[in-house]
């Protein structure tokens, strides 16, 4: 028995510009893997590859109708992103917050 497939963490497989603009892509239509290939300087091999990595992490999907493969956009996993980003907002929130009340304090020294 062989070592399970390895999936792909959401955050690792939206590291790589190449693979978070073909989601880019796929959030407009559902493409087969010739069209996504015409957006980028690389073989259809790479492209592959890509594909295979967002489908691990669960960000498409792919159907076959007729001779071709169509790839969609799956986002729900990307809720993971937003929560964590989230957090983040919070904290640069407060921070210009923060900033706002101590410019506005400063303005009125100078009043």
């Amino acid at each position: 028995m062989g070592a399970p497939a390895l999936k792909h963490d959401v955050f690792q497989a939206i590291a790589d510009p190449t693979r978070r603009k073909v989601l880019k892509l796929l959030a407009h239509q559902d493409m087969p893997i010739v069209a996504i290939s015409k957006y980028f300087p690389l073989s259809r091999t790479a492209i592959n590859k890509h594909l295979h990595i967002l489908s691990d992490a669960g960000l498409v999907s792919r159907e076959r109708i007729g001779r071709e493969t169509r790839y969609k956009l799956k986002p729900e996993p990307l809720s993971e992103v937003r929560e964590w980003l989230s957090f983040f907002e919070t904290y640069w929130d407060e921070k210009l917050d923060l900033l706002k009340n101590f410019v506005e304090n400063d303005m009125n020294y100078i009043d």
